[in-house]
C-alpha cells in the first residue's frame, strides 16, 4: 500500500488578501494607478461588455437548473429534513436517523 504524505490544500482566505495586497504593491512599483485604469472608457466599456454577457448566461443557462437544484433538491430534501431532526432533538426526541437504525433483538 503507498502512503501519501503530500497534503492538498487551497488557499486561504488570509492567503487570497495577502496575494490582493502585493499585486496591489507590484501595480503601484510600475507606476500603473488602479483607480485610472478602472475608470478608463474602454475599460468600463469592456467591464459592462463582460458584466451583460454574464447577465445572459445566468438567465439563458444557469438559473433554472441553480433554482430547481436549491429549491427542490437543497431545501425540499436537505434543509426541512435537517430542521425537523433539530427540533426533535431540542425537544428530547429520537431522530430519524435513531428511528430507522437496525436493533439487535436479545
Amino acid at each position: 500500500m503507498k502512503k501519501s504524505n503530500k497534503s492538498e490544500k487551497g488557499i486561504s482566505l488570509i492567503g487570497i488578501l495577502l496575494l490582493g495586497f502585493i499585486l496591489i504593491l507590484v501595480l503601484s512599483y510600475f507606476k500603473i494607478s488602479v483607480r485610472s485604469v478602472i475608470e478608463d472608457p474602454l475599460a468600463q466599456d469592456n467591464i459592462s461588455y463582460i458584466g451583460g454577457n454574464t447577465r445572459n448566461l445566468w438567465d439563458d443557462y444557469f438559473k433554472k437548473p441553480a433554482f430547481y437544484l436549491w429549491n427542490d433538491v437543497f431545501i425540499d430534501i436537505f434543509w426541512v429534513s435537517f430542521i425537523d431532526n433539530m427540533e426533535r432533538i431540542r425537544d428530547g426526541k429520537p431522530t430519524d436517523y435513531e428511528n430507522l437504525a437496525p436493533t439487535l433483538n436479545q
